[in-house]
């Protein structure tokens, strides 16, 4: 394979022999070139500047700031640069803020070298990875999120209706309970499921029955 063919990466990790260790590991592969390294933001930002490459090995925890915030930062000077985090944490805030900030990728640093590796081909040909570990519980945040999201955009009486229409009232019953008219209740059940995203009435009703029971759950 010829050297400008080889996917360019930088190693970025404040510990020098792990910084080290990572280097050979990548640089042996036949198909991975590694163009720099750096200990900092600042490095990491500036080596990503000079050397242009496809992939950033990112470490979260950098004695000047945080890993994330260089992901952002580099990125934001060169969107088609992908960044891979490799942490010792299976940190779901650093997660989300990873994937916020542009990551394609999150690893912990216990995994096997041949798994790194394969990681960094995956993120170098556009596709994105998370480690199995940290997965479940950052898609149950975006999903409340969504959900808590979609809840913010009904208006109070919207709420109010929703919550009718799950205890299994129909319009006419509803118009009467809050004294508005049959064809004024139509209307907001109409908006409700446009919000809601969902075509039937059992659809709205079923969505908050499921958001009460995970409430339920929790407490």
């Amino acid at each position: 394979m010829a050297s400008n063919d080889k996917l360019k990466i930088l190693i970025v990790d404040d510990h020098d022999i792990v910084r080290k260790g990572l280097a050979m590991l990548v640089s042996r592969q036949e198909d991975l070139s590694v163009v720099a390294e750096a200990g900092t933001v600042a490095e990491a930002v500036a080596k990503a500047r000079e050397s242009m490459p496809d992939v950033v090995v990112m470490d979260i925890r950098l004695p000047d700031g945080s890993g994330i915030e260089a992901c952002r930062e580099i990125r934001d000077e060169n969107p088609n640069v992908k960044v891979l985090m490799l942490t010792s944490y299976s940190d779901e805030e650093a997660v989300m803020g990873s994937i916020m900030a542009g990551a394609s990728g999150y690893l912990l640093k216990e995994i096997r070298s041949q798994e790194i590796v394969d990681a960094i081909r995956t993120v170098g040909s556009g596709q994105s990875l998370l480690d199995p570990m940290v997965t479940a519980g950052v898609l149950d945040r975006v999903r409340k999120g969504k959900e808590q999201d979609v809840m913010a955009q009904l208006t109070e009486q919207e709420q109010k209706i929703l919550e009718l229409i799950a205890d299994g009232q129909t319009n006419r019953e509803i118009a009467g309970q809050i004294n508005l008219s049959d064809k004024t209740v139509k209307n907001y059940v109409s908006n409700i499921l446009g919000k809601l995203e969902v075509s039937r009435r059992s659809q709205a009703a079923a969505f908050l029955a499921d958001r009460r029971a995970r409430n339920s759950f929790n407490q």
